[in-house]
């Protein structure tokens, strides 16, 4: 079965177009693999921003995936200008948001306003995976992040979020 894909600018082409299913842009479409993407772990956990400004050139948003082991956390912090989203896809993650506990499991998801507080761990026995999108953008990378508490691997650098010609994270 094939997908019908399109743009602002309507349809572009089905699920079968070579550009896609081999990566690559056609008519503004972008395909682009997880794995493609190094993780980040300044943060805790391994962090792969997919689909961002840095990545496909968005301008809206964007998507990644977060791997927790065992014990493992992102360090709690907020976000000035983005409401985050967060769904997980497999295992169990704590969630403490402007201090109270949610507990997720696959199959869950979870939205944090703008400017509240959150962390996120894996107190379970197994990894746990999540997709998160982070909207709007804000106005330039490093706004877009602000830490409350020590980061697990300070001396690594910031997730790459920004346009290369931006040059930054966020």
């Amino acid at each position: 079965m094939s997908a019908q894909l399109s743009t602002r600018n309507g349809p572009v082409h089905d699920g079968h177009d070579e550009a896609i299913h081999n990566g690559g842009v056609h008519n503004g479409v972008v395909k682009i693999g997880r794995d493609d993407i190094p993780p980040n772990r300044r943060r805790g956990g391994e962090i792969r921003v997919v689909l961002g400004p840095r990545t496909v050139g968005s301008t809206s948003g964007f998507l990644g995936t977060l791997d927790l082991a065992p014990s493992e956390f992102v360090a709690e912090h907020y976000h000035p200008y983005s409401e985050e989203f967060l769904y997980v896809v497999s295992g169990e993650m704590d969630a403490k948001v402007d201090g109270q506990p949610i507990h997720l499991v696959a199959g869950e998801g979870l939205m944090v306003p703008i400017g509240i507080r959150h962390r996120v761990e894996n107190n379970g026995t197994v990894p746990a995976r999540a997709v998160f999108h982070l909207a709007p953008l804000a106005p330039q990378p490093a706004l877009g992040h602000v830490d409350t508490e020590p980061l697990p691997n300070p001396h690594l650098p910031p997730p790459a979020v920004a346009a290369p010609a931006e040059g930054g994270a966020g």
